[in-house]
């Protein structure tokens, strides 16, 4: 008997198909004693784990010089919502290399539309 089938994994339907290279920006409720609000985190995503109850998405951003990297479950209730502001034009599912780079060297080139065709 599995945990995953006695349990029904909700996803969060505030949450958009993701793949990395994307700038997104996550909203999350931070709850701090009694008090609630709602506190973002603006990033590219390097890493995104499918698979049921465990599925996540990872999102690096640097802050003062300093790389963060935050991991998100797709299932919690605590994200309020992942906006999309940018598509990113990358060749790999895991974007680890982005660690050793800084500055210009780390920016990702945006996925430009493609025409169409009439």
């Amino acid at each position: 008997m599995d945990a995953s089938s006695l349990v029904e994994a909700g996803t969060n339907p505030n949450i958009p198909e993701l793949a990395a290279g994307q700038l997104v920006k996550v909203s999350t409720r931070v709850i701090e004693g009694d008090k609630e609000r709602i506190q973002a985190f603006q990033g590219v995503v390097i890493r995104v784990r499918r698979g049921g109850a465990g599925a996540s998405f990872t999102v690096r951003r640097v802050a003062y010089g300093v790389g963060v990297e935050r991991t998100f479950p797709f299932n919690s209730p605590l994200v309020e919502k992942v906006e999309v502001l940018r598509e990113g034009k990358v060749r790999r599912s895991r974007l680890f290399y982005l660690r050793g780079l800084s500055a210009r060297k780390a920016r990702i080139k945006e996925k430009r539309p493609s025409p169409r065709s009439t």
